[in-house]
């Protein structure tokens, strides 16, 4: 009698549980969405996620508060949304550097993005854009490689360690044989600042970081690190119309949730997320700021990290980088 007591119990326990989870996923959300993103305020991944969720909130009634995070090459928000609870209220943008790139840079990351963070959608593709100062006097890619070539160690810039545009760096270091220094910078605007100034002349950039400045004559887009141009920049080659073959590089972005976020929850967002991406208006934002949109179910995510960490830990060990030698 007291063994059948305790399995109706526990029954009864999981049927509560289970129900409370549908009922969460029927009435979510019933308040605000914190979205943190783990660069600054006006940055390409900010810049696009705004589109999107601003398109999500209009068909969904869902109000998206940002929280920019910007620090260690977008490590810091990034473990914010591991430890935030997984209820559906708190979910983040991340990008291949925070859930691929950082997790071999750097062992003791403090989090791993396969085993602690749920995905919920893979939502744009951005290719990097190498771009120089106007105060160089360089219009081609030959003449780019043949000016790394006279100059060691001429900086190029990125937004952190392990992020696309220090990877785009690194890797066409090594398709042209020779080495630049990369630099480092915390917030965006600090880093384009420098590019224009001509301190740090070189950048593998995504476009809605530059295309300003690329509009005001202050900074020039020498070749598309993909195997196509943009609509927004068709007079732009690809590298290997410049004639550096197989150089593709590209950022791409997403939303996460912490792990254990019920699924119910991750579907609804992703199906949100993909609808809003259906929207003909907000793909012709994504191509204006440089971004291809892309939707599809969580697990194209979980597949996207896991190649994407093959393919850059041959690039970061052939180049010998470490966190502490970008």
């Amino acid at each position: 009698m007291q063994t059948t007591n305790f399995f109706r119990f526990c029954g009864i326990g999981l049927v509560t549980i289970f129900f409370s989870f549908n009922l969460n996923a029927q009435t979510y959300p019933n308040k605000p969405v914190t979205v943190i993103v783990p660069f600054s305020a006006g940055s390409a991944s900010d810049v696009v996620t705004r589109v999107l969720l601003e398109k999500v909130s209009n068909n969904t009634n869902t109000r998206f508060v940002f929280d920019n995070r910007p620090a260690a090459g977008g490590n810091v928000g990034t473990a914010a949304v591991v430890k935030a609870d997984p209820d559906g209220y708190t979910i983040g943008l991340s990008t291949s550097g925070p859930l691929a790139v950082n997790k071999i840079l750097n062992p003791e990351l403090g989090y791993d993005p396969e085993r602690d963070l749920q995905p919920i959608a893979l939502f744009a593709v951005l290719p990097n854009i190498i771009v120089v100062s106007s105060t160089l006097n360089i219009n081609t890619l030959s003449q780019l490689n043949d000016y790394i070539r006279k100059t060691p160690d001429v900086g190029y810039g990125s937004v952190g360690n392990g992020s696309s545009q220090h990877l785009a760096g690194a890797y066409y270091e090594q398709l042209l044989g020779a080495k630049m220094l990369h630099v480092p910078y915390r917030v965006t605007a600090n880093m384009v600042t420098d590019l224009v100034a001509g301190r740090v002349p070189i950048s593998f950039q995504l476009l809605p970081n530059v295309s300003g400045q690329i509009s005001a004559g202050r900074v020039k887009a020498i070749a598309v690190a993909s195997n196509r141009r943009l609509p927004a920049l068709p007079d732009v080659p690809t590298a290997a119309e410049a004639g550096i073959k197989g150089y593709d590089s590209a950022a791409w972005f997403a939303l996460i949730a912490p792990r254990g976020t019920p699924k119910a929850i991750v579907d609804k967002l992703n199906k949100d997320v993909n609808q809003a991406l259906a929207d003909s208006t907000v793909r012709a934002k994504f191509a204006e700021l440089g971004a291809e949109a892309v939707s599809g179910p969580p697990e194209e995510l979980t597949q996207l990290m896991a190649s994407d960490i093959k393919k850059w830990t041959a690039i970061i060990k052939k180049g010998g980088i470490t966190i502490d030698k970008p």
